[in-house]
């Protein structure tokens, strides 16, 4: 009697499916694995992944479901493959749908930009439908006749939805002044949430990551794009260095422009002060370590790594972004100027006047109510 009991209520559980592109690390990715491992005991949860590959698939509660599009991961892909791929999901994308993701669920949620939200946008009667959006709409495509198409299609896309999540105010606004024709009704903002405890747990992890280097030292992790300006950053990082500062910057991260950066490192003979330090499953020591973190891109979604480094209690400097919201509140917080000059005056002020940003210790980071906001959506 207890198994049928225990069946019957698993089977009165709401359904919901999340898809994603892959499980690699990035904050889109780190959000989802966070937030359906909160929601997993309320929900009967399955994410969808177009790759079957990612660090944090291993962080995934037992009790997800988890089904990929692709066996394969996307680091192993030929070049042909990896342009393929997303012309394919664009133009097959019913019939890939209907396929393989298709189910009796009551919610469907495209968690990120791009081919997972083309992918959701088909009908599957009586489910809603939830695209959430994590990036500035307005600049992530560029311009240019690609952006003009991406432009086109998603904007029918969009309006299939019930409703568009957006992660900070500024992407809802820039989002409405690009897409114009989308039902206004249909957005709102909730902030993303994480689980501070295991950031706690894990910085924990190793200690002395720097050894027993003693310059002041500035990290940032992020995806090597050119979003993130490192190229930027390694410029003023060597007038810096040339006009007698000396400390050293620290990037997590991979990704294309990571050759293109090296070189310019080298030419710039900055190489033993500001070093890439490559893609780690567990960056949180780095930061934890660090004098500062620092988030300098052209433009900014809302920065989810910002939110882990104020778990961790971080002296903070960004570029002016939507990135702004993630420390409005927070007191122990720079926001500089999104051009170069105004990034040097500000780091150079920043190390001459340490004792100017002192750490908040009565700072105390919560951000459960976010998933009361996510739960009343799923229940509306």
């Amino acid at each position: 009697m207890e198994n049928n009991g225990s069946r019957l209520l698993d089977k009165e559980k709401k359904k919901i499916v999340f898809g994603i592109t892959s499980l690699q690390l990035g904050g889109a990715e780190r959000v989802l694995v966070d937030l359906t491992n909160e929601l997993s005991a309320k929900y009967d949860i399955t994410i969808f992944s177009i790759y079957d590959n990612g660090e944090l698939k291993a962080e995934v509660n037992k009790n997800i479901k988890f089904k990929s599009l692709y066996a394969c991961k996307y680091e192993e892909l030929s070049k042909i493959k990896k342009i393929w791929i997303p012309i394919r999901i664009l133009l097959f994308s019913k019939f890939i749908y209907y396929k393989n993701i298709r189910s009796d669920c009551d919610i469907e949620v495209a968690f990120l930009e791009g081919p997972i939200t083309r992918l959701f946008s088909k009908k599957n009667k009586n489910t809603k439908k939830i695209a959430w959006i994590h990036n500035d709409m307005k600049n992530v495509f560029g311009n240019g006749l690609k952006a003009g198409l991406k432009k086109l299609i998603d904007q029918k896309i969009y309006n299939k939805y019930d409703d568009l999540i957006f992660v900070s105010k500024e992407n809802m606004s820039n989002f409405k002044e690009l897409y114009k024709n989308v039902n206004s009704k249909k957005l709102r903002v909730i902030y993303n949430y994480i689980n501070k405890d295991l950031v706690v747990r894990k910085a924990e992890k190793q200690k002395d990551v720097f050894g027993n280097d003693n310059d002041k030292k500035i990290i940032s992790v992020c995806r090597l794009v050119e979003q993130k300006a490192i190229d930027r950053f390694v410029m003023v990082h060597s007038k810096m260095i040339n006009n007698g500062y000396k400390y050293k910057v620290f990037i997590v991260g991979d990704g294309p422009e990571k050759e293109r950066l090296q070189k310019l490192i080298e030419t710039e003979n900055v190489a033993d002060s500001f070093i890439l330090l490559g893609k780690k499953e567990n960056p949180y020591p780095y930061i934890k370590e660090a004098d500062y973190f620092c988030l300098l891109s052209y433009f900014e979604g809302y920065g989810m790594v910002l939110e882990e480094a104020k778990v961790l209690n971080k002296k903070i400097i960004i570029t002016d972004t939507a990135a702004r919201e993630a420390i409005e509140e927070y007191k122990n917080g720079i926001i500089l100027k999104n051009n170069e000059d105004a990034i040097y005056d500000g780091l150079c002020k920043i190390l001459n006047c340490d004792d100017e940003m002192l750490v908040d210790d009565n700072y105390e980071y919560e951000n459960k109510g976010r998933v009361e906001e996510v739960i009343n959506l799923f229940e509306e």
